[in-house]
This record gives structure tokens, C-alpha cells and sequence, in this order.
């Protein structure tokens, strides 16, 4: 199996390159610094670079080619303005979809946000990167893609548990925070053992073992 992760030098996404490549997964790791390439070597990825924003059509399409899977865990990050929660958060989804539908129509796995909503209100920062993820996971859902949504609750630095609470509705979540850690098992989970799980899913800590989380 081939994965190529956009946002491959994040917390979440070299974990997951890490538990992908522990199962002989090859997984692409698209970066847009090449300073990272080294941390991505070191967790088993190949690093890839391509800027999502500023990168010709054929220069993303080359880099997914032949993926099975494709995996949006690319943000603006802290500190970045409205503009680029547009381009990042929503734009670069959207490139990656249209890539996906271009080529072998991949899995599209997005890594969103419990509180992502196209209508969000409010002008702050963060409203803006509420409604730039929510509009970025209608075009995920509209797409025709075989796709997985997953909105976790606030993120946390805390070693992985393996207990998780994952679920369709939020307000059925077991709690408000759950470790970078546990979203990257619960997507190497859904990537290497339940291609049948698609749709929007929330997730924070909870009760349940990730292996069971899809069951």
C-alpha cells in the first residue's frame, strides 16, 4: 500500500508515517521545507517537495501518483492569518481533491475539526479557520471520493493512551481533549484495517481501545 500524507512534517502526520511504516506501509511525507526531510526520514517516510500553494498541477499529481490512500494533515498553523487559513486550510484541500480526481481516484482521508463549520460565525482568525475547514470537508464529502472525515476536539501533546471515543455525533464524545498521538492511531487504523469506514466521524479520549474504535 502507498499513502502520501500533505502536512507530512506535522505532529500527527509523523506519527502516523511512523505507524504506517512500522506495517511496511510506504508512505510519501509532501513537505514544503526541505529542513524537514530529515524528521521524516527518521519515523520511515520519503519525503516529498511540493508547496500545495504555489505548486503547478502536474507537480501534485506527480507526487500522489499511485497512492491508494491520500491523507490533508496540512494547516496554516499557529500565528498564520485569515489569508492563509483560506489557502492552506481550504485551498490546499481542495487541490489535493482535485489531484485525487485526476488521477487513481485515492482514499481521502482529512484530518478536520470538531467545531468545523462553513458557517461559522464571527471575523476572528479562528473563525475563519472554522469555516475555511468546514468548507474544506464539504468538498471532501461532495467530491466522489471515497473519503474519511475525522474532527477531533482539542489536541494535546500527552503520550498515547490507545483509549479513544469515536463516534458520529459530537455531543456523544467521552471528553474534550484527545492526544495527537491517539487521531495518528485512530487514522493508521482506518488506513490499514477498515477501508470500509468513510464518512464524518468525531473523536476524542474515551473508553474504547482503537482497535476497536471502526468495530
Amino acid at each position: 500500500m502507498v499513502v502520501a500524507i500533505v502536512g507530512g512534517h506535522g505532529q500527527i502526520a509523523l506519527e502516523l508515517t511512523r505507524l504506517l511504516a512500522l506495517d511496511g506501509t510506504e508512505v510519501r511525507s509532501l513537505i514544503r521545507n526541505p529542513a524537514h526531510s530529515g524528521d521524516v526520514t527518521e519515523v520511515g517516510g520519503s519525503p516529498i517537495l511540493v508547496d500545495f500553494e504555489s505548486a503547478a498541477d502536474q507537480e501534485i499529481d506527480a507526487a500522489i501518483a499511485g497512492s491508494d490512500v491520500v491523507v490533508f494533515a496540512a494547516g496554516a498553523g499557529p500565528g498564520s492569518g485569515a489569508e492563509r487559513k483560506e489557502s492552506v486550510d481550504y485551498g490546499a484541500a481542495v487541490r489535493l481533491i482535485e489531484a485525487a480526481r485526476r488521477g487513481d481516484s485515492p482514499r481521502y482521508l482529512m484530518v478536520s475539526a470538531v467545531s468545523a463549520d462553513p458557517d461559522h460565525p464571527g471575523e476572528e482568525v479562528y473563525d475563519v479557520y472554522l469555516r475555511a475547514k468546514g468548507r474544506a470537508d464539504g468538498a471532501v464529502a461532495d467530491s466522489g471520493l471515497d473519503h474519511l472525515i475525522i474532527r477531533p476536539v482539542s489536541l494535546t501533546n500527552e503520550p498515547a493512551a490507545g483509549l479513544v471515543s469515536l463516534v458520529r455525533e459530537a455531543g456523544r464524545l467521552e471528553s474534550g481533549v484527545v492526544p495527537r498521538a491517539d487521531v495518528a492511531a485512530v487514522l493508521a487504523e482506518a488506513i490499514s484495517d477498515h477501508p470500509e469506514a468513510s464518512g464524518t466521524w468525531y473523536l476524542s479520549s474515551g473508553e474504547g481501545p482503537v482497535s476497536r474504535a471502526f468495530a
